[in-house]
């Protein structure tokens, strides 16, 4: 196929839809026989992945990866932020770890000190361009997304992942706007406008998304945009609420709060999600909230806790604070009374750390709390560590999912070892009490239909008219196809394909 530019999808600010579109077309040029790759400089995210080799990625650029048809990579992340409070985060460089940074100190100025007294000065520029070239000499194209908006003047000399990232990788450029927020006008006329004669020139092309009503509304408007910018409207894509493509971060997950308790029915089996402050990797619950045989919804209020046949402790950011509001807010107590009165409690990562007897922290790696008692429904003991565990596991009859986690849980109290399950390498992971209390540190367990055929059967007489279970796979294929479709009906592919070879 012939050579195509890099292409970015920059933006008018965050949450504009950057990720979903360059999902799409990773999907559209693999249909038109095109190798294609994401990449994304920079990421700021909890909900994470990891990569074969067992490396840590954003999980956007793993879906976008799968849509694009190839194996994910740290290459297409190779600086991921991940928030552990309101001015810091954890910096994960090629899929590590390396230490935490206050965000004056990453933004706003250049670096005095080391990330980490044993890690060298590290330039981080240096290391994005560097992991775009290898990506982009064994793909075709490069994806590019950017980062909330392109026009934040005050971080323009520090940043890594919008115009001077395009200006490296010689990207084409199309601006996404959001209409459905207000204001497209402004922010886009804005955000061209405040570029300077060299990166105005790179943008291309502009998209609206998430348009509602008739189409023909807007042909005026993309007129006037067209002669304001002098820059063409490739398309104005429709919102839709039909298709489903994972989500990344907590802007996605509002939608799911609108879930309610209330909502459950007598023949589905209802599943609580406890609503932590640093929840983390919640597309962990996907699948279960698209089977037909489950009823979802997340929340922390003890009475919809109480009246839950399944109750889950998911992964968490910072597991000694959430663990600390749990027994404050009176969430604890109440999972191990509905736990006594017949729910199942699961924990998963950090949730699966909260259920034992004690999370420790005396390195001081999450905060201030050295030790908290946990839930007691597991005789484990964690020692939160700063080494951290990322590596993509399989496991009794070709089950997958994935570990991201600090910290190593042991049996305590003379407990035996009862691993909930065995990895094809002989490694035990978890602990089973009974089928109605377990802990495991497997990310993505949820997504295997045997897992959630064992999780459900407690709850049988429930399901005697909804006993097949959900294909995942199939699923995530045809919503790619399907996100894909919407899209290319809306976006003039063809001029694309002209803006990326024309040289």
């Amino acid at each position: 196929m012939k050579r195509l530019h890099p292409i970015m999808l920059a933006g008018t600010g965050s949450d504009v839809g950057k990720s979903i579109l360059a999902t799409a077309l990773c999907r559209i040029f693999l249909q038109d026989g095109y190798h294609p790759a994401p990449f994304k400089a920079q990421n700021m995210a909890l909900n994470s992945y990891a990569t074969p080799e067992g490396l840590e990625i954003g999980r956007a650029q793993a879906v976008q990866a799968e849509a694009a048809g190839v194996p994910c990579h740290t290459d297409m992340n190779p600086l991921l932020l991940k928030p552990q409070s309101d001015h810091t985060s954890q910096v994960v460089l090629n899929g590590r770890p390396i230490g935490n940074r206050d965000a004056y100190d990453f933004w706003r100025k250049a670096p005095s000190k080391p990330i980490h007294p044993n890690i060298p000065m590290i330039d981080f520029r240096h290391e994005v361009c560097a992991a775009f070239d290898r990506l982009n000499a064994r793909y075709n194209p490069i994806v590019m997304e950017g980062a909330g908006s392109i026009s934040e003047l005050n971080l323009r000399d520090h940043d890594l992942v919008n115009m001077p990232m395009a200006r490296h990788a010689d990207a084409d450029v199309i601006l996404v706007g959001d209409i459905d927020r207000g204001g497209v006008f402004a922010s886009v006329y804005g955000s061209i406008a405040l570029q300077t004669p060299e990166d105005h020139q790179r943008i291309k092309g502009i998209i609206i998304n998430k348009f509602r009503g008739d189409l023909r509304l807007f042909e005026d408007g993309r007129k006037m945009l067209e002669d304001l910018c002098g820059v063409p409207v490739l398309g104005v894509v429709p919102y839709y609420k039909d298709i489903h493509i994972e989500e990344e971060d907590s802007v996605d997950l509002s939608g799911k709060l609108k879930v309610k308790s209330e909502q459950f029915t007598a023949n589905k089996v209802s599943v609580a999600v406890v609503l932590l402050r640093h929840l983390s990797n919640f597309t962990d619950f996907n699948v279960l909230e698209r089977d037909p045989r489950v009823h979802l919804f997340y929340t922390n209020n003890t009475d919809d806790l109480l009246k839950s046949d399944i109750i889950i402790l998911p992964g968490s950011k910072s597991t000694l604070s959430d663990l600390y509001e749990l027994r404050r807010n009176g969430v604890a107590q109440a999972l191990v009374r509905a736990h006594r009165e017949g729910a199942t409690v699961m924990g998963i990562c950090g949730g699966y750390q909260m259920m034992g007897m004690e999370v420790l922290d005396p390195q001081h790696i999450e905060g201030n709390i050295e030790r908290l008692p946990g839930l007691g429904l597991l005789p484990v003991s964690t020692t939160i560590t700063e080494e951290k565990t990322t590596r993509q596991v399989t496991f009794e009859g070709g089950m997958t999912g994935y570990e991201i986690h600090c910290g190593e849980t042991h049996p305590c109290n003379d407990a035996k070892d009862r691993p909930l399950v065995t990895f094809d390498d002989g490694t035990p992971d978890g602990y089973w009490v009974s089928d109605k209390c377990m802990g495991t540190y497997i990310h993505g367990i949820l997504d295997n239909a045997a897992f959630i055929d064992t999780l459900l059967k407690p709850f049988a007489e429930k399901l005697a008219e909804r006993s097949q279970s959900f294909d995942y796979l199939s699923f995530k294929e045809q919503q790619y196809n399907l996100l894909a479709d919407h899209v290319r009906q809306h976006l003039n592919m063809e001029r694309l394909y002209q803006i990326l070879t024309n040289s």
